[in-house]
This record gives structure tokens, sequence and C-alpha cells, in this order.
């Protein structure tokens, strides 16, 4: 049986995030090898680099997807991915849901090209196809990356310092 992660990729990011790094190291805890694609090989990285989504995609089988958003990564996984992901093979999306053609994805879900999909992230968030919701073989959560205590926390204090920041300042720690 083929095992992997997608660690990272050849967008807009240069290494591999610490976060791909945690990801890879609790999958090896199952004892699944573990395989990765970015713009080139990473020097501190054990695993083994596929030198493209495609064949990192026919290397695993399960592809987990950890892609910032942008312009150079939008809809980066497409119909000859999930193709070469082949039909024992699962999806899961943990970045963005604009590096997704969602088309593509409920097509490859629907004929059986891939057996199943994770999403936390859909294309046009918070609104989710109605196509990907009626499959069986998906299982979608909403976005909770941002539902850790620590992380609220961390943004309840970012808060209170902007406001205070605003007020004796005039200005804004973080403006948007």
């Amino acid at each position: 049986m083929k095992h992997g992660s997608n660690l990272s990729d050849n967008f807009p990011q240069s290494r591999v995030s610490s976060q791909c790094k945690s990801t890879a190291r609790r999958l090896e805890a199952f004892g699944m090898p573990i395989a990765y694609h970015n713009r080139s090989p990473v020097e501190d990285v054990p695993y083994r680099y596929c030198s493209s989504l495609i064949e990192l995609a026919s290397t695993v089988d399960t592809l987990i997807v950890a892609v910032p958003g942008g312009p150079s990564s939008d809809h980066a996984v497409r119909k000859d991915v999930f193709d070469a992901l082949g039909a024992d093979g699962v999806f899961i999306n943990v970045g963005r849901g604009s590096t997704v053609d969602e088309e593509a994805l409920v097509r490859a879900l629907s004929d059986r090209t891939i057996a199943a999909a994770g999403l936390d992230v859909f294309a046009n968030e918070p609104v989710v196809s109605p196509e990907l919701l009626k499959l069986d073989n998906l299982t979608a959560l909403p976005h909770i990356a941002a539902a850790s205590k620590a992380t609220r926390a961390a943004v309840a204090k970012l808060v209170v310092d902007n406001v205070v920041q605003w007020f004796t300042f005039g200005r804004a720690l973080t403006p948007v």
C-alpha cells in the first residue's frame, strides 16, 4: 500500500511549515511512510520528495493538503490530481478552499475516481456547495483551526491590545 502526506507544495512558501512537519510526525506514529512536494527538496526533511503534485498524488493513498491561498495556488488540486490519487485515494484539505477545484472534486467523489475526502475549508466559505454535502464519501467540518482555547485567548488579547492602542495613540496594532 502507498501512504503519504503533502507536507508542502510549490506555491507561495519556500519551506516546509512546522504545521506540516508536526502532521508528518503524527502520521509516522502510525507507521505511515511520508512523501512531500515542495518547489525543491528540503534538507532537514527526511521524507521522500516528489517533484510534482501529480507525482505525490500517484505515490500516496492519503493526500493531505495544507496550502495557503492566493493566485499561484488557485485550483492547484484538480482533475488530474484526483486521477493520480486513484480509486483507493483519500483527499484531505486543511489549507484553503480556493486551492481545490470543487467541481472536479464533486465529480471525483461522485464517480469514485477517489474513495473519499475530508474538508474543513471550502471554496466559497461560509457557503458550502450543496453538491458536496450530498455525497456519502465526504466528511465536512467547519474550519476549526482557530477554535482552540489558546487561539481564542490570543485573539481576545489582540482585540484588547488594539482597543488600548486606538484610544491611546489613535491607531490600531493590526489595522484592516
